[in-house]
């Protein structure tokens, strides 16, 4: 069907339904006072006669057109059925009460209106009251039956939380046909509702209960239904949720609601499970930073790169430039900001470049154009045991291809460069992390010869990026196992997304020139917890249902990364207690380095170029 054809037949059909409902309301309101008026004229009543049973029926058609109009105006024949409640309940009452009054003063008032004793009105108004009301929660209840029986083997699920929130979510689970859920009890800190019943189920309580009640009651599924609740209590909710093996779903936190965007409920990710608290910022300092700027940012189609740009645009610049080499990840990120921001007319429209950061005559002409004030640099090879393979890559854009946005910055007085850089540059023992390494002894060689202010910004793992374990894990889980770790013992340091670019931002507003920022990544995290976390989230069982295989270190890789804070060194503190300077200093022959590198690296293979990187990095251990 088209469209167009499905417009007016949708309006039909609402048309068709309160033409029904009308007809019904003309019923219920025909039989409340016909049985009022035979009731008064029968004992013990016996109060009207003849002539005025007579008259009041002769006067009941007025009186049910006049209602019917009166409950249009009050838009009765509006509200939403399936999920007629208590405030619709109150409304009809409310429409009902005052057309009788209007009738009881009609009656009054107009000498030939005789029709009902008013006294008796308000036996009237609670009949005909309960019966609108009644047929307009019948289909409510029809479907609640229906659904007890038709669902009674859908995921059995337990509700965090005995209030507004809870009502919503088991509101939706009932009515919505794209849930097969089957609602089970509420669990509540609250005592005065803990042993009582909300919507049909027993609250039980406290919280910290959940896993037990999990056992007890066969749970499958979890719903948290708390809409105001504070990060740091959800984090504990969801770990007390994840120790045993079920689903996990939440109710979006206000601050999440997005307009025009369907209330839904969310997935609880293992980033939700190992996210912090929500990092300090100075949103002002950054917004002086950013706001006016023309800002570029490279590699902006990544995983840093791309919220690099939706964190930017936040901050009003005056205009913003993406470059990547890769055409389907900068073509998804353009997609997703044109949908953003189609109905703001005061949006800034991203300019979107393919380019690669080695081509310097192409980047000259892009530099040219644009002119750049502040500029990112995201774009780099990143994946550990793929550059181990293939060494000649890694050099050519993490090393020649900073090498080449530095230097442009210099000649184009570009006011910021921010380089992206790894805790894998720290001792680097593998070639991604040296050419990093490297990357970051080139902006200093360039801030201590040019007037541009030069800076890299220093972390760890970020949860979901692209080449994470993240994403690798949920494809072995999807793909019933195995998930593989490489070492029973391997830790690393993760940090969100959204969390290392707000603090790569506010980096950038610390730059004075030459700084190593480094963050702190928190406490590190078990890789096989985490596997065996991911594997709960899923409502499976580590080792039962999805095996765990350990694969041995590959090629390059730690067994435990270097902590990038480390109080026995020297670094210096910044106004942000997540931000410290590394202050290491190396990058004085770097000019000569680059033009040695550009004359051989493409005739070596992969191993005599390790060795070339490693006579520049002098921390670089090769491993064999």
């Amino acid at each position: 069907m088209k469209r167009g054809m499905a417009v007016p037949l949708v309006s039909n059909m609402k048309k068709i339904r309160i033409i029904q409902f009308m007809f019904i309301d003309a019923l219920c309101i025909a039989a409340t006072y016909s049985l009022a008026i035979l009731a008064l004229t029968m004992p013990p009543l016996s109060v009207m006669p003849h002539e005025q049973v007579v008259l009041a029926f002769t006067m009941l058609p007025f009186v049910i057109v006049f209602k019917i109009v009166f409950y249009i105006f009050f838009k009765l024949y509006q509200l939403v059925l399936d999920t007629f409640g208590f405030d619709e309940i109150i409304r009809v009452f409310i429409a009902v009460f005052l057309s009788t009054v209007i009738i009881a003063f009609a009656t009054l008032i107009i000498r030939d209106f005789y029709f009902i004793p008013e006294q008796y009105l308000v036996f009237i108004l609670i009949l005909e009251a309960t019966l609108l009301a009644g047929t307009r929660v019948s289909k409510r209840l029809i479907k609640h039956i229906l659904f007890r029986q038709k669902n009674p083997f859908g995921k059995r699920t337990l509700l965090v939380g005995a209030g507004a929130g809870g009502k919503i979510v088991i509101d939706e689970l009932r009515n919505n046909e794209m849930f097969n859920n089957y609602p089970v009890a509420f669990v509540d800190d609250d005592p005065m509702k803990i042993g009582k019943l909300m919507a049909g189920l027993p609250i039980y309580g406290p919280i910290e209960q959940i896993p037990d009640l999990i056992d007890q009651l066969r749970i499958d599924e979890v719903v948290i239904s708390i809409a105001n609740i504070d990060n740091d209590r959800l984090q504990q909710v969801i770990k007390l949720i994840a120790e045993r093996p079920v689903k996990i779903r939440r109710l979006p936190q206000f601050k999440e609601l997005k307009k025009d965007a369907p209330k839904r409920l969310l997935e609880v990710h293992v980033e939700d499970l190992l996210s912090r608290n929500v990092v300090d910022l100075d949103m002002e300092g950054i917004n002086d930073f950013i706001s006016g700027k023309r800002v570029m940012v490279t590699g902006a189609g990544g995983s840093i790169g791309s919220e690099l740009v939706r964190q930017i645009l936040n901050y009003n610049p005056a205009s913003i430039l993406l470059v990547d080499i890769y055409e389907n990840g900068i073509y998804d990120l353009q997609m997703e900001l044109n949908r953003k921001y189609q109905n703001d007319p005061k949006a800034i429209k991203p300019i979107v470049l393919i380019a690669s950061v080695y081509n310097y005559d192409r980047m000259n002409k892009i530099f040219d154009n644009f002119k750049p004030e502040i500029l990112f640099h995201a774009a780099a090879y990143k994946h550990v045991p793929l550059m181990e393979d293939s060494a000649v890559e890694a050099v050519r854009t993490n090393v020649i291809g900073t090498y080449n946005i530095a230097k442009l910055c210099s000649e184009h007085s570009v006011q910021k460069m921010v380089l992206v850089s790894s805790d894998k540059a720290v001792r680097p023992t593998n070639v991604m992390g040296a050419t990093k390494r490297f990357a970051e002894m080139i902006i200093q060689h360039f801030d201590s010869v040019s007037e541009t202010k030069y800076s890299a910004v220093r972390f760890g793992n970020v949860l979901g990026s692209n080449g994470s374990v993240v994403p690798l894990f949920k494809r072995q889980i999807e793909n019933g196992g195995p998930v593989t770790v490489t070492d029973r013992n391997i830790i690393r340091y993760f940090m969100t997304i959204p969390e290392a670019v707000g603090l790569i931002l506010q980096s950038g507003t610390f730059a004075k020139g030459g700084e190593i920022f480094i963050l702190d990544m928190g406490e590190p995290v078990k890789i096989i917890d985490l596997a065996e976390k991911m594997i709960m989230l899923a409502g499976l069982r580590p080792y039962t249902d999805i095996e765990i295989k350990i694969t041995g270190l590959r090629p390059g890789e730690k067994l435990y990364e270097e902590l990038l804070v480390n109080t026995n060194e020297e670094q210096t503190k910044t106004s942000n207690k997540k931000i410290f300077i590394d202050n290491a200093l190396d990058g004085e022959k770097v000019d000569e380095e680059i033009n040695m590198i550009r004359n051989q690296f493409e005739s070596l293979n992969n191993q005599e170029i390790k060795e070339m990187v490693q006579h520049c990095v002098p921390t670089y251990t090769i491993k064999k």
